[in-house]
């Protein structure tokens, strides 16, 4: 398949690997952002490819991961206190809240529905004028055009019995905070490809000024991928830190302007809470004034307590790339897929439930 099968062929990968081996003279520390990136590279046994030398860093990069307990507390209740409909993307609903999970709650009754697309949610609330909707809104800046644009239809459409449960996260300030962390000795970064298709590439170029650290935009194809390496391995090797676009094929380095655009209209941007890393400055959105009425947070008044995560789980450290999946002494015996502690073993791009998935300790790929 075109634009596919092109970005596995295992020439490319040897060609790539090869020369990453051969450039690589010292020790150094990347960290890929984004948690389909994560997967790819434990899928495809990315890490025992690549020389002892470079060590790879998993980040922040899942918004199922980040998404604060508070919030999927928020979500549960609407689903089992307030009645609504409660609509969200699957990968949410395992994801364990203090009390319950969506998917706990959907099975004592609650009325949870998985959706493919926000605007599904928007067409069901047309549907039945007489029940409350809400879709919640969870993802990093691929994901924000279309639940704004829900937004928008509905306050077209005039529908008053539509809302989102937003829960944006944005890339570039997670990167600072990450830099900022004194326990943290990343020394480049692969940037995401498809929040960068989305806005472009100019946020992280004072990222790359502020840290002197190179960062690379890569796609989530194992040639992509060890591409976007060899290309941090090339700058760290002469002292350079630039910002690099490998996946010139999808990325302009303006982005998507109507995009851009949208998102503006419905979202301002403001701190977010990030669970398992605390409060980030300016580094989520949240819906603008002009659309109140369909901010399911103010619509309904939502005040949750704050609660602890579990003391067991080490997600935080995962998240901030501190520590890896398997330092954790509950994974994959008392934290499992089937029973989490913590968000990154259940999402689909979580650093814990790649590694339980694809791989064992000893580096062997398998797949559980």
């Amino acid at each position: 398949m075109k634009y596919l099968s092109e970005y596995r062929n295992p020439e490319l990968v040897k060609k790539y690997t090869d020369e990453i081996h051969r450039e690589c003279r010292q020790p150094w520390m990347i960290m890929e952002v984004c948690g389909g990136q994560t997967h790819s590279i434990v899928k495809n046994g990315l890490l025992q490819l690549l020389p002892k030398e470079i060590t790879m860093v998993h980040g922040p990069g899942c918004p199922v991961c980040v998404t604060p307990m508070n919030l999927i507390d928020k979500a549960v209740y609407l689903a089992m206190e307030e009645g609504v409909i409660l609509c969200s993307f699957g990968d949410m609903l395992r994801v364990p809240g203090s009390k319950y999970s969506l998917l706990e709650a959907k099975s004592k009754g609650a009325d949870v529905r998985i959706l493919y697309s926000p605007l599904e949610a928007v067409k069901l609330a047309k549907e039945n004028p007489s029940r409350q909707v809400v879709f919640f809104a969870v993802g990093f800046e691929t994901t924000a055009p279309a639940n704004a644009l829900s937004v928008i239809h509905a306050y077209r459409e005039g529908l008053k019995n539509y809302s989102i449960l937003a829960s944006h996260v944005l890339v570039p300030p997670a990167i600072d905070a990450v830099m900022n962390d004194e326990l943290v000795k990343i020394q480049g970064f692969l940037a995401a490809g498809h929040v960068c298709t989305i806005m472009g590439i100019e946020e992280y170029r004072p990222l790359v000024e502020k840290y002197q650290v190179p960062i690379v935009v890569t796609g989530f194809e194992p040639v992509d991928i060890l591409h976007g390496i060899l290309m941090v391995v090339r700058q760290l090797e002469k002292g350079e830190h630039k910002l690099e676009n490998q996946y010139g094929r999808v990325v302009r380095p303006e982005g998507n302007p109507e995009a851009i655009k949208v998102i503006h209209e419905v979202f301002g941007v403001s701190d977010r809470e990030w669970r398992g890393v605390g409060t980030i400055p300016m580094s989520g959105y949240h819906v603008n004034p002009k659309y109140t009425d369909y901010d399911a947070d103010r619509k309904f008044s939502i005040s949750m307590p704050k609660v602890l995560e579990n003391p067991e789980c080490i997600a935080g450290q995962v998240l901030k790339g501190i520590k890896k999946p398997h330092d954790c002494p509950q994974f994959g015996k008392g934290c499992t897929p089937e029973r989490p502690l913590g968000a990154p073993m259940v999402s689909s791009e979580g650093a814990c439930a790649a590694y339980y998935h694809f791989s064992k300790i000893n580096g062997q790929l398998t797949e559980a």
